[in-house]
């Protein structure tokens, strides 16, 4: 892993990733994980729940993550600044071009265009992670599993609550989840422990 492997990964994210934000989502996908392998699809999922959660642009979060995970501080410098600065030097560059020509058919004809495309690869983001989800969760989970996506999907759409808060919301849940499963869990090996114990010193007896 070289910087300029970090800086081109996340320079192609940021200069194709028309609208920002979740649209770069199955950009930064492509190269981290399909192309350069520097997570997997479990961890990227982590990521994203996370940096929703966190406030300030969702790309450049992802970007720090990823790039101190490498390369420490100055790796992050380096994805933060790819992500980021290049675009905004173009957008400044071309803002009075684009300004001048945003009333074009043609101009509103290449948005339009390009907007069902963002939603398809969204959509085939979307499906990957599910899938992966319902592979891994046992059989009496998978009605958890659909439930909880109706009820985001009719949170997020019709009740327009704010995905922080879901986000948090789910978290709190799983982590509550998972020590009471670890609790659980460690009262079973104490006391299959203590009959280990009360077997051995009845045999000693």
């Amino acid at each position: 892993m070289s910087y300029g492997q970090l800086f081109n990964g996340f320079f192609r994210a940021g200069i194709l990733g028309y609208g920002g934000g979740p649209s770069m989502l199955p950009l930064i996908h492509a190269e981290a994980v399909k192309k350069y392998r520097w997570i997997d699809d479990e961890e990227f999922s982590d990521i994203v729940a996370l940096a929703n959660a966190l406030p300030g642009p969702i790309a450049t979060k992802m970007a720090a993550y990823i790039g101190y995970k490498q390369k420490g501080f100055l790796g992050a410098f380096v994805t933060i600044f790819a992500v980021s600065i290049p675009v905004l030097v173009l957008m400044i560059g071309l803002l009075g071009f684009l300004f001048q020509f945003r009333h074009s058919p043609i101009v509103k004809g290449m948005v339009a265009g390009i907007q069902p495309v963002i939603g398809v690869m969204m959509a085939v983001l979307a499906y990957e992670f599910f899938s992966k989800a319902w592979k891994q969760v046992e059989k009496r989970g998978k009605t958890f599993v659909i439930l909880l996506t109706v009820a985001s999907s009719i949170l997020l759409t019709v009740l327009s609550v704010s995905p922080a808060i879901l986000i948090a919301v789910v978290l709190a849940g799983a982590f509550l989840f998972s020590t009471r499963k670890q609790r659980a869990e460690r009262k079973v090996r104490s006391e299959a422990s203590y009959e280990t114990d009360q077997t051995s010193t009845e045999r000693s007896g």
